[in-house]
């Protein structure tokens, strides 16, 4: 699998996907707050969050992984305790971007109202 790899971590109002690529790209391992067993609103608590990285960083590790880029996407509770628990795992983190898109102009305003 390689020593490298990319985590993306996408974090949501009501959910948190993490994934785990080798250095090309290739999905290796993932998981989400739903996969690891949490239902409905416990889904989007951040220690959901922090068991789904976990079980990706654990599988990660068992196939060799030791440094990391970190792409994190969302405004979602889970990014902060994700990040706690990636640099409590032992994993290198090389980089970590956030990647959330941001609107440059927004929607188009209403047509004004005729009375």
């Amino acid at each position: 699998m390689g020593e490298r790899g990319r985590l993306y971590i996408i974090s949501t109002f009501n959910n948190t996907l993490v994934t785990m690529a080798n250095s090309e790209g290739e999905v290796v391992v993932w998981s989400s707050t739903g996969k690891v067993g949490f239902k409905g609103t416990k889904k989007s608590t951040p220690y959901a969050a922090t068991l789904a990285v976990d079980q990706v960083v654990k599988q990660a590790q068992e196939l060799g992984m030791k440094e990391v880029d970190v792409f994190i996407k969302g405004p979602g509770p889970g990014r902060e305790a994700a990040l706690r628990v990636l640099r409590a795992s032992g994993i290198k983190l090389n980089s970590l971007s956030d990647v959330t898109p941001i609107p440059h102009d927004g929607v188009r305003p209403p047509k004004p109202r005729r009375v």
